[in-house]
């Protein structure tokens, strides 16, 4: 990839991602689109990944494992009380790209964006109960980059969307808010629907036994969002106490075999947000294909975004029968999402 594409990437990102969401990430981004240097470092990244995140991970990973430099005067998540933005940050970040270039590098052509975005599962939940009150059946769960697996949990945690009702489990320690947009509102399930099954596919597991494994994650993260730490520490806590079945390898390659095994009374749900665009397009029409195929034999529901655009979609088949529904658009850290369908 070229510097001008490195450089829309950065710009797309500052307006994009990071507006009203991460005051530090946007001003940098919008520096490191114009700066050569920063930009020849960054074609060191691994192929597919999204850039800026992969960049910006690195840096906080290197200073959350201790490395001193002013930079994290600037980053909440290292200092009770950060410095404001002004025209230093940027000369203090190059200075530490520049210092520690040569541990930047190999993080940057090894390692992978995998965020476990907790907060997506204020979207799941709806979504999920929705499916549980058509087909009446159990669910068994496929996730597609699942990364370690946070995302599994959703029957595990507890929800509220501005109204005075909590759903799902209403124990859990793990409490999820977000704010619902759109033409409709869900029909929630008070309590989680069954799940009898859940497997979680990836390219490369990520073990939150691990501490590597662990802190990049965390790094992932970014470094304003208090929230998205607390609901990441809280749900990486419950993984231990439910440990789900993570399998490393190719999900696609892996979907046929792995659907064939689920209990037979149970509805297929196939699911993976934010990680489709990391997807080859003639890959993403295999995945396509295979789901179909699997819903020749049985029903399926699969939910996605990031294949073809930016919404959450259902696709599903029951009883032989096709059907596509768009949900509507969704915050990258789940935030809010829209609701632009009846009932199924």
């Amino acid at each position: 990839m070229d510097k001008s594409q490195l450089s829309l990437r950065f710009t797309n990102f500052a307006n994009i991602e990071c507006k009203g969401s991460s005051q530090l990430y946007e001003h940098l981004s919008f520096k490191i689109s114009e700066d050569d240097e920063i930009l020849e470092l960054c074609s060191n990244s691994k192929v597919g990944q999204p850039v800026p995140n992969l960049l910006f991970g690195s840096i906080h990973y290197l200073l959350l494992k201790g490395k001193d430099h002013s930079l994290k005067e600037y980053y909440p998540s290292l200092t009770t009380h950060p410095r404001k933005i002004d025209d230093e940050l940027f000369l203090y970040f190059k200075d530490f790209c520049n210092v520690n270039r040569e541990e930047i590098i190999p993080l940057l052509k090894s390692k992978l964006v995998q965020t476990n975005e907790v907060r997506r599962c204020a979207y799941l939940y709806p979504l999920f109960s929705m499916i549980y009150k058509k087909v009446k059946k159990p669910l068994s769960l496929i996730e597609i980059g699942t990364s370690a697996g946070l995302q599994l949990l959703w029957d595990k945690y507890s929800y509220s969307y501005g109204d005075n009702e909590i759903y799902g489990n209403k124990n859990s320690t793990v409490h999820i808010t977000s704010e619902i947009k759109g033409l409709n509102s869900p029909s929630f399930l008070l309590e989680s629907p069954p799940v009898v099954s859940k497997v979680g596919i990836d390219l490369h597991i990520s073990d939150l036994r691990e501490d590597e494994d662990y802190l990049w994650l965390k790094s992932l993260i970014w470094t304003e969002h208090e929230e998205r730490l607390e609901l990441f520490e809280g749900a990486a806590s419950y993984l231990k106490e439910n440990p789900v079945e993570l399998i490393e390898g190719d999900g696609i390659a892996l979907l046929t075999d792995i659907a064939e095994e689920l209990p037979k009374d149970t509805v297929i749900c196939i699911f993976h947000t934010h990680v489709a665009n990391q997807i080859p397009e003639d890959l993403k029409h295999e995945l396509l294909d295979k789901v179909s195929k699997i819903g020749e034999k049985r029903d399926v529901f699969h939910l996605y975004n990031n294949i073809w655009d930016r919404n959450l979609h259902l696709d599903y088949i029951v009883d032989g029968v096709e059907y596509n529904q768009t949900i509507g658009a969704t915050d990258g850290h789940g935030k809010w999402f829209e609701w632009n369908i009846e009932q199924i």
